[in-house]
């Protein structure tokens, strides 16, 4: 299975990009405004975190995706064993403006308990909750998985969890902003995607540019000719691929969509992991954070 196996399983957004583009240097003097365009509003967050149930001798993937809607954030829970295969027993369920509660879901003979609370929730931009809430699993009263407020929960998780993918979705004007860890280990960072369509020196054309901590990291010139393509950069230490596709964006800005992918690389993979024929290992999984942007609100990507 491959790590796109996983996400068509949990997310809408699923892309490959094979074109390779030289974009240029990144230029001197690479300080980024460090507030979010008010007009690009976050839609969806989806996060997979892989469950390592070792009483089963089992590992599990969990997919959260918080929604927002006209009423109130909802959120919706799947959960399937790795590797996600169609023949694979799983289950979904979708919590709908019910702001606390549980729901039991039988998957491959275990006994899966999702609990709930979000009566005093606090959120920020975007329709993940940011303080006083929590989202629990349970297999056989055990905790598996916990998000939340660690002192909000009945039961702590037990089980050895970590997030392997993250997917925003955003509407509005192309440039985004978000936060992210690509490593458990590492700190957290501040991502942000800014588009330009300003005239160039060289030319007319759009410009991408993307940034991590306020330094620019990567510029994508002449977006008519990159609209595909990928870049190496450096984080933590660690290696990680950076690939886009403003295809559809730059041929039709009111309704296309642009995706940008982070891939962090893990021990001495070479090659970019959209392209992999082998399976993956549950050691090899490595994060990748995923944001995908449309012109208008519940458009697809």
């Amino acid at each position: 299975m491959t790590m796109k196996s996983i996400a068509m399983c949990y997310s809408e957004h699923a892309i490959k990009v094979s074109d390779s583009y030289c974009s240029g240097s990144v230029p001197s003097n690479p300080i980024a405004p460090s507030s979010r365009p008010a007009d690009s509003v976050r839609d969806s967050v989806a996060c997979v975190y892989s469950v390592d149930l070792s009483s089963a001798g089992k590992r599990f993937l969990v997919g959260v995706t918080w929604y927002d809607t006209t009423q109130r954030p909802e959120f919706s829970i799947g959960i399937c064993e790795f590797p996600f295969l169609p023949s694979n027993s799983g289950g979904y369920y979708r919590v709908r403006r019910k702001q606390r509660g549980e729901k039991v879901l039988e998957i491959d003979g275990l006994r899966f308990e999702v609990r709930w609370d979000l009566s005093r929730a606090e959120f920020g931009s975007g329709p993940e909750p940011r303080a006083r809430f929590y989202v629990t699993v349970l297999v056989d009263s055990v905790g598996v998985l916990f998000l939340g407020d660690a002192d909000s929960s009945p039961a702590a998780a037990a089980a050895k969890s970590s997030l392997i993918s993250r997917s925003e979705q955003f509407s509005g004007m192309p440039s985004y902003s978000t936060r992210a860890k690509f490593s458990e280990t590492g700190s957290t960072h501040d991502v942000a995607i800014r588009y330009s369509g300003r005239e160039e020196e060289e030319g007319s054309g759009a410009v991408v540019s993307i940034w991590i901590d306020r330094r620019k990291v990567a510029e994508v010139k002449r977006l008519k000719w990159n609209f595909r393509g990928n870049e190496t950069i450096f984080v933590d230490g660690l290696v990680i691929d950076l690939m886009w596709d403003v295809h559809d964006m730059v041929c039709d800005p009111t309704k296309g969509c642009a995706l940008f992918l982070f891939r962090t690389r893990t021990g001495l993979d070479s090659r970019l992991w959209m392209e992999e024929e082998e399976k993956d290992s549950p050691e090899k999984l490595g994060f990748s954070l995923l944001i995908s942007g449309c012109k208008n609100k519940n458009q697809n990507c």
